[in-house]
């Protein structure tokens, strides 16, 4: 469940990353008297150049562009993923330099109000507007790179960064970019053969983005889970993602061969480190830890190991030692630069709730061949009913024995589990769960729509992901029956506030989970933005990164919260939200096994702990949901998720006592995978962030 994220983690994904993506998803407060609504928008005129929106489970959406008489170009967007609806126009002027000089965005994304402002003017200052932001400064030689509107409009920054060549672009309200273009590749369109060419942009992103050109070299298209490609040459798609994928792949190697080098293998004592003992649920003061040969090879007291010859010997004072963090939420695939950065913000492991198949066996096996920098984990894969409303991804099936097919494949692919989604049928979650149970699969996932949680556990759920699911067993059964649409957020924006936690019927509910061991995966951290923002200040989750992010992508964090309908308050919007924070401790308190998941770039990992505190959890409670928790939910806990001889090295060191506020597992300071030694500056940098976090 995405929402707000639905397109920010599936553009990653997909590689989108033309200038007018840079926040299309993340929207601030509404000027009055709203956003244009799709009514209002203009309509491609007969013969506009039309460009489609597509994944593996279908089409998505259009975007169309046109000239005017007057000589702007003009640009009409309609996309619905999930019921995830963006209408969005732009009209755009040139100057003789061939920048624009004005641009106009209206209508609304899946986040709210898109409308955005753009002109020079003639004393050659630059201002502009959004629903987040407004400024000015000389126009100068730089570029306007837009915060949202219709993705297509970003071609002309593409193309000026080709005509810009090695120099790049700098860019207004900051930041600079450059794109190099590679090699030359064949695919088939409505017309015949035709020439495209791989590029990547550098500087808008945490990584090398990667973008399609004709012959020409002009802008020609976006490859990825979502493809923006134009009309008639969609069936590349799957293609041009593959031959994308491979060249960045060739990239990460060699950071890979960077940091998983012998050198960095040696053994390692920390001493009179403050650790964490994640069994226990207890940090314990003073302890020296021996690494060697890949393993967790003693602890004992501080002082107390000697450290053998060769060894690194780091002073633990004043830093805590804790098993590496597992993000239980983490959509892994499409973006090998994502996994190197969550190894720079201290995650050793991963369970990944909905990956592609092939992708997730070329993660594992260049990642054992030490041509990948990432976490270690465990994958499910989403089956989802084929519909309009399928999950971008899913294997699609269209019946129960259909189901129970695709179950056996994701059990022949050698993956851990099976993920239902919103558009199940109901009838055939139970055979398709029973037989995910007898090839030893972990069942999770979205609850169908017209089902509540407790009905898909006793169908066979072993987990519930995200807690607006788990709200589900109070909603009106209108909300119920439209849970695969933007119902599932919509309701419990609207009627969580109204909820008793604690009435007997929720008390009962908690129990019967509790009672089969249903674990619950929240990720809170993708609702409190949503529901809690209003534009004044950065969600939490982001504020700590914002001074060391690109600034196009810090841009992109300025959010002002789900937009608000049927006469509701952002005020009523937290409060629902605090009834999902006060479900999450309700639970943990019931004895519902909790795991820490983001369902985001991984960033947001500690704020998700940060939450489980507020809930009720203790320090060390909201930690155990991020190290030895998930470890035995996925069956490693004999081999990572604690501190103990013989266990893998997987575990980090902080700046800070992590005993007295969680905020100090930012502060990496050296990582430990699989045994390697990595520099916590050094991963910082490689992924594209530019110093310590907050």
């Amino acid at each position: 469940m995405k929402h707000r994220r639905i397109t920010a983690a599936l553009l990653a994904a997909a590689a989108l990353t033309l200038p007018a993506l840079a926040g299309a998803h993340d929207e601030g407060p509404r000027p009055a008297p709203g956003p244009a609504t799709k009514e209002q928008l203009m309509v491609p005129p007969v013969g506009a150049r039309h460009y489609t929106i597509t994944s593996a489970a279908g089409k998505h959406g259009d975007v169309w562009s046109w000239q005017r008489p007057d000589g702007s170009t003009a640009y009409r967007m309609s996309m619905s993923l999930r019921g995830w609806v963006t209408e969005t126009d732009e009209v755009m002027t040139l100057g003789r330099d061939k920048r624009p000089t004005t641009i106009a965005i209206r209508g609304f994304t899946d986040s709210g109000d898109a409308t955005e402002d753009f002109t020079v003017g003639g004393d050659g200052t630059a201002r502009w507007k959004t629903a987040v932001d407004a400024g000015s400064a000389p126009f100068a030689g730089k570029r306007y790179w837009t915060y949202g509107g219709p993705w297509l409009a970003g071609e002309n920054d593409i193309d000026a960064l080709v005509a810009a060549g090695p120099k790049g672009i700098d860019l207004l309200p900051s930041g600079h970019a450059t794109l190099t273009i590679g090699q030359p590749t064949t695919i088939e369109g409505p017309k015949g053969p035709t020439t495209v060419k791989l590029a990547f942009i550098q500087g808008t992103g945490f990584s090398p983005s990667p973008v399609w050109l004709d012959a020409q070299n002009r802008y020609f298209g976006n490859a990825g889970t979502l493809a923006l490609l134009p009309e008639g040459y969609e069936k590349n798609g799957a293609r041009l993602k593959q031959i994308q994928e491979d060249a960045t792949a060739q990239m990460v190697r060699d950071a890979a061969k960077h940091f998983l080098q012998p050198a960095n293998r040696t053994p390692t004592l920390v001493d009179h480190v403050l650790m964490f003992d994640s069994v226990a649920g207890r940090y314990v003061p003073d302890r020296a830890v021996l690494i060697a040969d890949g393993k967790v090879a003693g602890v004992g007291a501080g002082g107390s190991i000697k450290a053998p010859a060769g060894a690194v010997v780091l002073d633990g004072r004043g830093k805590t030692l804790t098993p590496g963090l597992w993000d239980a939420h983490r959509h892994v695939g499409g973006d090998d630069w994502n996994l190197l950065q969550n190894v720079a913000t201290g995650i050793t492991n991963y369970r990944s709730p909905g990956s592609m198949i092939d992708e997730a066996e070329s993660i594992t096996r260049r990642r054992a061949a030490g041509e990948l920098l990432a976490p270690d984990g465990k994958v499910s894969v989403i089956i989802d009913r084929k519909d309009p409303l399928a999950a971008q991804g899913a294997l699609t099936v269209s019946s129960a024995d259909e189901a129970i097919a695709a179950v056996r494949k994701i059990k022949a692919a050698g993956l851990w589990g099976v993920k239902f989604y919103t558009s199940m049928n109901p009838a055939w979650i139970a055979p398709a769960a029973a037989e995910a149970h007898r090839l030893g699969l972990h069942v999770h996932g979205h609850v169908p729509a017209g089902m509540r949680p407790l009905d898909a556990v006793r169908a066979g759920y072993d987990e519930v992901t995200h807690i607006n699911f788990i709200m589900m067993q109070a909603m009106p059964q209108e909300v119920v029956d439209k849970a695969n649409t933007a119902a599932r957020l919509e309701g419990p924006a609207k009627y969580g506030k109204d909820v008793d936690l604690d009435a007997p019927a929720m008390k009962a509910f908690y129990a019967e989970l509790a009672k089969r061991k249903t674990i619950i995966d929240p990720t809170l951290t993708v609702w409190e933005p949503l529901m809690t923002s209003d534009g004044s200040a950065v969600s939490p989750e982001y504020a700590p990164f914002m001074d060391i992010a690109p600034p196009s992508v810090a841009r992109g964090w300025k959010i002002a919260g789900y937009p608000l309908f049927g006469g509701l308050t952002r005020a009523d919007f937290r409060k629902s939200f605090d009834k999902m924070v006060g479900v999450v401790g309700r639970l943990h308190q019931a004895g519902v096994p909790i795991v820490a998941g983001t369902d985001g770039y991984g960033l947001e990992l500690v704020r998700e702990l940060e939450l489980y505190q507020d809930a009720g959890l203790s320090n060390a409670e909201a930690l155990q949901t991020a190290t030895i928790v998930p470890a035995r939910m996925v069956g490693m806990a004999d081999r990572t998720g604690s501190i103990a001889p013989g266990k893998t090295a997987d575990l980090i060191l902080v700046d800070g006592d992590v005993s007295a506020t969680l905020g100090a597992l930012r502060h990496v300071y050296t990582v430990f995978l699989d045994g390697y030694r990595l520099d916590g500056a050094a991963l910082r940098a490689a992924s594209g962030l530019s110093g310590m976090p907050k």
